[in-house]
Parts: structure tokens; sequence; C-alpha cells
């Protein structure tokens, strides 16, 4: 028995070449397979156009639908607490001061009316400046307005909910006809390979964030030898061990797409949704924390609040289960207020954690950097360091009482004391506090932070001014040189001796 051949689905081909095409007889053939030609050409353009806008537009209503039934909802049965104009209003004003950015792919997010929060501030306005009109040409009593004003705010808004949930029906269907339309015609766009392969390999196990070797790999050539043991599994334990406690000194590094995620902005859920599938792998959240310590550290403090923003998100979603992400960004997407206060919350927490983390860290490197410094310090305990500093420049009238003032010119000491004020003002204000305070350890401190050069040089002006008194008018140099060249020199001067 033999089956008969279908030819059926050559019937939705759509020929713009067709023998059977009738014409006028004063226009040749080939134009009018051009025309026809581009005929189906623009048609199949302005149904796809079509489709793509309908498909936009029921994306973006179906994003604005919950929010405006939330809002319907809270006017008709609104909290005892709080009236439904209050609410209104203050829904009104935090879309004016605090807008989001998230808005329709496509659309720009620096313009407000095209970001979702522009478009449900439009809509608020409109039914405001309705509902107030109904009020006025209701002539109702001074009393009853804000009662009236709720009544027709809740009208207004449940209006609104009814078209808007219409046009998405009537859209859908509209949806549905023109993917039916276009699925009638076989186009170009419809070839596929058929049969190339029967094999579908699953999709492959993300693979894991890399680590890095915290202080870098070393190459180092060493002799070994080999001792013959009584328990060989042991000893192969024993080392196996040694060699995971090594491998725990590991830091996570960002891959380019987790790079690429961390800088999305604080709060931006939507693109964040739109990347999260590609970056959920394991010690993804680690290597965004270890990545937002190492910007604090170098003084990105935006890019480190990003970083704990996305590795904070990161754990909810795994923490929330099987469906996390669809949950998580539900409640962030369609403003759940208090699960995005508990977020944010704990998002500001921990950056604040991390930075006070840094602060220590960055604290303790400068204490172990082991930098020399240059300290006064006594050459024995019974000797003390003073510091004279002047109250100011010599006076006009400049008078020398006491002993032994006799033989001396008073232009010369006049000389002296306003080189002695000339050095004092020419200090930076922090170290001019600490003369002025007089102790040695407030002094030590300043010269401490002072980078060899610039203390040894200001010790010199302190010595030439006269403000800084020794007992035997010298000074001891404490840095690790000085140290290394005066151990030398006893120590040249005891083999001289012997």
């Amino acid at each position: 028995m033999s089956l008969a051949a279908s030819y059926k689905k050559w019937d939705q081909l759509e020929l713009s070449d067709d023998s059977d095409i009738e014409g006028h007889p004063n226009v040749d053939k080939k134009s009018l397979i051009r025309w026809k030609q581009r005929d189906i050409h623009e048609k199949r353009d302005m149904r796809k156009n079509v489709i793509t806008q309908l498909k936009s537009q029921i994306a973006c209503n179906n994003v604005l639908l919950p929010r405006i039934t939330d809002i319907s909802n809270n006017i008709s049965n609104p909290a005892s607490s709080v009236s439904p104009t209050a609410y209104f209003n203050s829904y009104v004003e935090r879309l004016k001061k605090e807008p989001s950015r998230d808005c329709p792919p496509g659309n720009n997010p620096d313009k407000a009316e095209q970001t979702y929060d522009g478009m449900l501030l439009a809509l608020l306005r409109r039914v405001g400046e309705d509902a107030r009109v109904k009020v006025k040409e209701s002539e109702a009593l001074e009393a009853e307005r804000d009662e009236k004003l709720a009544k027709y705010l809740a009208s207004e808004m449940a209006g609104h909910v009814k078209r808007l949930k219409e046009t998405i029906d009537k859209d859908a269907v509209k949806l549905a006809s023109e993917e039916s339309e276009q699925k009638k015609h076989i186009t170009s766009e419809d070839l596929h390979d058929g049969f190339d392969s029967k094999y579908v390999p699953p999709i492959p196990e993300p693979k894991p964030i890399p680590h890095t070797k915290i202080g870098g790999s070393k190459t180092t050539k060493t002799t070994t030898t080999e001792f013959e043991v009584l328990n060989p599994t042991a000893s192969a334990s024993s080392s196996a061990a040694d060699e995971d406690e090594s491998d725990d000194e590991t830091l996570p590094d960002l891959t380019p797409s987790l790079e690429v995620f961390s800088k999305i902005p604080v709060r931006a859920y939507e693109t964040s949704y739109r990347f999260i599938r590609d970056v959920i792998v394991p010690g993804a959240s680690d290597a965004l924390l270890v990545a937002a310590f190492r910007a604090q550290s170098a003084g990105k403090a935006k890019y480190a609040k990003q970083c704990v923003h996305q590795s904070l998100l990161l754990q909810y979603c795994e923490k929330l289960g099987k469906d996390g992400v669809r949950v998580f960004f539900e409640k962030m997407i369609f403003a759940d207020s208090r699960a995005e206060s508990v977020f944010v919350d704990d998002m500001e927490g921990t950056y604040r954690h991390l930075v006070e983390r840094v602060n220590v860290s960055l604290k303790e490197q400068a204490e172990s950097s082991g930098q020399e410094q240059i300290q006064l310090v006594p050459e024995n305990p019974n000797q003390t360091i003073s510091f004279n500093v002047p109250d100011g420049p010599p006076p006009e009238n400049l008078v020398l009482e006491g002993p032994e003032t006799e033989n001396l010119d008073i232009e010369e000491v006049r000389k002296a004391l306003q080189f002695r004020w000339d050095i004092f003002v020419a200090f930076p204000e922090e170290f001019q506090a600490a003369l002025k305070e007089g102790t040695l350890d407030a002094v030590n401190k300043v010269l401490g932070e002072m980078d060899v050069d610039s203390a040894e040089a200001v010790v010199q002006q302190l010595d030439m001014a006269g403000i800084l008194s020794f007992a035997e008018g010298g000074i001891r140099d404490e840095t690790d040189q000085a140290k290394a060249g005066k151990a030398a020199a006893e120590a040249e001067v005891a083999s001289t001796t012997a």
C-alpha cells in the first residue's frame, strides 16, 4: 500500500514571482513582480514592528498593574491611622523626591517620563486633578470635602485598574492574532537545520570562582631525601593535610561576568535580575565581598558599597530556596517596602562593618610597616627635654633684665627672638600645638607621622632657633641606621684599644 505525499505545507509559501499573476497589459511583468515583492516585505516588517510594540507594551503594563492595584486597594480600604488622601499625597511626594531609574528596556532612565515611577506619577497627578475638580463641582461642605475627595480618588483608581486590565487583555488578543498571521507564511527566518545532531549535551555545571593564594606563589629549588617508613599511608595523609591547609589561604577572584555584575548601581533590581542567572556560581558572594574590601582599602567607597549590595543579593536568593531568585526580585521590583527596608538595613550594616575592618587593617599595616622615625630621646634618665615656645614676635620696647645682660646687644637679641618666632610660625599648625602643649610625647607623636627627612629638618630648626633645650645640647638619633653606625663605631674603638 502506497502512502500519498502531502504538500500542504507549501501552501504557506508567499511568492512574489508567481506565474499566475495577473497584471495590466501596459505594465511589464517584472515591475509587477518587484511591486508585489516590496508589498510583501513592507507588510512583513510592519507586522514584526506591531508584534514587538505589543510585547513591550504588555510587559510595561504588567509591571505597572500591581502597583496601581496596590494603591487602589490602600485608598479603598485605608489603615485606621492614615487617611486615604494623606496616603495618596505622601505616595505622590515620594515619587517626586525619590524616583527610581528603573524603566522598560530601550527607554532612557535619565528621562523621568520614560521610567516606571515617572509613568505612575503622571497617572496619579491626573487622578488627583480629576478628583479635586469633581469635589469642586459637587459644592460639598468644607467638612465633607476630605471624605468626598477620598471617595473620588478610590473611584478613579479603580477605573484605571479596570481599564488597564482590559488594555492588557486586548493587546494579548491582538498579539496572538498577529503571531498567528505571521506563522501562516514561511520566510527565510523560519529556516533551520533539522537533523544535524541527535544528541544534545546537558548544560555543564558552572565553574567555581578562581582563587588566588595570599602572598603569591614562589618557585624554589630544594633537594629532598626520601626515607622508607613503616606506615606510608599515614605519612601521605599528613602531607595531604598540610597541602590542604596551605590551599585554604586563598582569596576568590572576580570573573569577567561577575565584575560586570558588581558595577550595577545599588537598588537597580531589574538590571541585576537580568544578569543574576550568569553569576550564580559557588564562591561568587565571597568574591564580591573580597572585591568590596579591596575597593574600600583603595578609597573607592561607591564601588565597595555596590559589591556589598550585590553580594548580599546573591546570599538572599540562595537562602530563599530553590525559587529564591523569583521570590526575592518580585518583592524588590514590585516595591514591597518592608522587605526592601530589611534588605537595605542589612546592606548598610554590612558595609559599615566592612569599613571598620578596613580601617583596622590599614592601621595594623601602618603599625607593622617598620618605617623609620625621628624621636627626641634624653641622653640619660636624669636628663629632661624642654621647649622654649615664643608667645609672639619681640616687642618694640625690648628691655633686658637680669644678671649678665649688661654686655648684650639689644638689637642682636631682637634679631634672635624674631628668628625664633619666624621658625615657630613656619611649622605646621599640628606641630605648633604639640610644642605649646610642652610634653615630649605630644612632640614625638607628630614627629613620628613625618618622614625621616622632614623630621630631621624640623629638629634642626628647633635646635637653631633655641626652642629645643637639652642639658648637653645634643640629639640622639634612634633610627636603625644610626644605631647600626654607632655599634660599628664602638666596635672599631674597641678593636683599636685592644
